[in-house]
């Protein structure tokens, strides 16, 4: 299995980020790996507060969290829509738990993926009143913390073949949605997969969130953001082409509309 991968794909501006807090990718256990992406730990202690944002990926995540002002805590936060705040300050924790896009649905088998979206809710709403919070978040060794995510996750794995089949097709296809970048149009992407369009609409709504279309734009946005940051100088009409929109109008509106700023600006 593959160590945790080591892009910063949605993550604004990475490098501050990672200036002030210490981020880190750690693989779950062996039987948890073919649905679960990675964990990510994060630990700060600031002397002013920082605003970090995010571009979400098409997944769920569980986020364990604890700040200056509260106790920790669990939830669930299924594929966000909309770009990610989050205000850092004085000392805190934070141990997440990425899943593949499709990936979440074997640990909560009878639920579509669409109750989550766009959706943050407590731990309690997907898996009942236990809250590993203070197992997951308390050790000063990360290992521990790992132990813990570990331990709580494997026995939540309780899907039957058919599911666990499913999230299997789902995670497969969203896969090459995020690395073919030869994929431009769902109606040809879902042909070749010997699926009508309507059947792989249905198999994303159940087991990633969203739609195929609206995964195939979100790579491709976290695509065009990643350039723009690497790069000195971006030729945005010839990323737009490579990226498969009709012309470069297209990909400013879709990186504005989810960034909240043109790519020229962003860039700045």
């Amino acid at each position: 299995m593959a160590a945790p991968r080591r892009d910063t794909r949605g993550i604004v501006d990475a490098p501050g980020l990672f200036t002030r807090v210490r981020f880190r990718r750690r693989t779950p256990a062996a039987p948890l790996r073919p649905y679960v992406e990675h964990y990510w730990l994060i630990d700060w202690d600031l002397p002013e507060p920082y605003a970090t944002h995010v571009v979400p990926h098409p997944c769920v995540n569980l986020v364990f969290q604890r700040y200056a002002d509260r106790p920790g805590f669990g939830e669930v936060a299924g594929v966000g829509l909309e770009l990610f705040a989050q205000k850092l300050a004085g000392r805190g924790r934070v141990c997440g738990v990425q899943f593949r896009p499709g990936g979440f649905r074997p640990f909560t088998p009878e639920r579509p993926a669409t109750d989550w979206t766009g959706r943050r809710l407590p731990l309690a709403a997907a898996f009942g009143p236990h809250d590993p919070a203070a197992a997951v978040l308390e050790p000063a060794d990360e290992d521990a913390r790992v132990a813990a995510l570990d331990a709580f996750l494997t026995p939540l794995l309780r899907a039957g073949p058919r599911v666990l089949a499913q999230a299997e097709l789902a995670m497969g296809l969203a896969d090459r949605i995020r690395t073919d970048r030869t994929i431009r149009r769902v109606a040809d992407f879902a042909r070749a997969e010997g699926l009508s369009v309507r059947a792989l609409q249905r198999l994303f709504a159940g087991y990633v969130g969203v739609s195929p279309k609206w995964v195939l734009l979100r790579y491709r946005v976290h695509e065009a953001l990643e350039r723009a940051a690497s790069e000195a100088e971006v030729d945005w009409a010839a990323l737009a082409a490579e990226l498969g929109y009709s012309d470069q109008a297209h990909l400013v509106r879709d990186v504005t509309a989810t960034v909240g700023v043109p790519p020229t600006a962003y860039v700045r």
